[in-house]
């Protein structure tokens, strides 16, 4: 037991540390887009915070803002003069005081709390646009070299040597395009148009499901086209000027983060299983395990974690930044805000959610890592 513990410290180390380096990073900026357009509303801030806990190291602006490193750094936040606590829930005098977050007009309020997750879009377009344009974008020739034998592309009739050029109307550019534009298709009849001979031709194809490792020890259920390239064969790596990069990189944002919807979708409906769902240490695994790959599959896996967390936050779930922006749209109905008393009842409630989801996310790792 002890031998097997030791044998993974290594790995342990290059999860843990790049699992708390990126989360910091991904933080800082989310944190930061708030900061900003905070202090361009003219809001005082009382605190900036990376990490929560006792404070490691600190120092104060000129604006009177304590920048501070906490202990437990898993989170952060932003406290805002009249804040009375990290979720930013007023305190009694808060209105009253023009130079506070609460005293400012409700268009300031929605767009500091905006800010955050545009910030983290925004990290992810960054990121994205740097790889392309210094790395390169991987191309390779989506000609099919094989087809699996009683797969959803064999019974569809596509036929090895066939360039496939759209899925879904989505066009295909590379091979890596294809299991991208299938990934939550599974079960589902979806239009394929290829190349054969010089002729364009389509074909209905309903992807099948099948189960295969997460990289974090345990299971997830993707969906199967059933074709094969050639290995090896058709890579190329083509660096792109920083204005296709970066639209490229909205492109890919936009596309995860639709992907990503409709994940969400289909476990309110039951299309797809919870159990993909990964928690902390889920992620840190994964993260670990993909920083042994490449620098450069450690900075998409950023740019990943980044819309996630730009995304969860957007939930209206109050305690998050969604939370807030329903209690705004809330006060721009009623004409006034929401009594202090309900909105504390609402951070509970919001607060029991968010410890419930991240205690079913933690199952899910524990299970995974200890194949229950």
């Amino acid at each position: 037991m002890l031998n097997a513990l030791f044998s993974q410290a290594p790995s342990f180390l290059l999860a843990a540390v790049s699992f708390i380096g990126l989360l910091t990073v991904i933080v800082f900026i989310h944190e930061m887009g708030h900061f900003l357009v905070g202090r361009w509303c003219g809001v005082r801030i009382d605190v900036f915070s990376i990490g929560f806990g006792r404070e490691i190291y600190g120092w104060n602006d000129k604006h009177g803002t304590r920048w501070r490193l906490a202990w437990l750094p898993l989170g952060g936040y932003v406290k805002f003069a009249g804040d009375s606590n990290a979720a930013s829930m007023p305190d009694q005098a808060a209105a009253k005081d023009p130079t506070t977050f609460h005293g400012h007009p409700l268009w300031h309020r929605a767009l500091i709390v905006v800010a955050g997750p545009m910030a983290n879009f925004l990290l992810s377009i960054v990121l994205f646009a740097g790889i392309y344009s210094i790395v390169g974008v991987r191309f390779i020739d989506p000609v099919i070299s094989g087809i699996v034998k009683n797969s959803a592309a064999e019974k569809a009739g596509v036929l090895s040597g066939d360039r496939i050029l759209s899925i879904d109307g989505a066009k295909v550019v590379s091979f890596s395009d294809i299991p991208r534009l299938i990934s939550d298709k599974q079960g589902m009849e979806i239009p394929v148009k290829i190349e054969r001979d010089g002729k364009e031709l389509t074909f209905n194809v309903t992807p099948t499901e099948r189960e295969v490792n997460d990289g974090m020890g345990g299971k997830v259920k993707i969906a199967l086209f059933g074709v094969q390239r050639a290995i090896g064969k058709n890579v190329v790596y083509e660096r792109k000027n920083i204005i296709e990069a970066v639209g490229m990189g909205i492109s890919e944002t936009w596309s995860i983060i639709t992907r990503s919807l409709s994940y969400i979708k289909g476990m309110f409906v039951g299309s797809v299983s919870t159990d993909q769902l990964a928690g902390p240490i889920g992620i840190a695994k994964l993260t670990g395990n993909v920083a042994a790959v490449s620098f450069t599959s450690l900075v998409q896996l950023g740019a990943l974690l980044s819309i996630s967390i730009g995304l969860i936050n957007l939930f209206p779930i109050p305690m998050l930044d969604g939370g807030h922006l329903l209690y705004y749209l809330v006060e721009a109905v009623r004409g006034k805000a929401l009594s202090q008393k309900t909105q504390e009842y609402g951070f509970m409630v919001g607060f029991a959610v968010v410890v419930s989801l991240m205690i079913f996310a933690t199952k899910n790792d524990l299970f995974r890592l200890f194949n229950w």
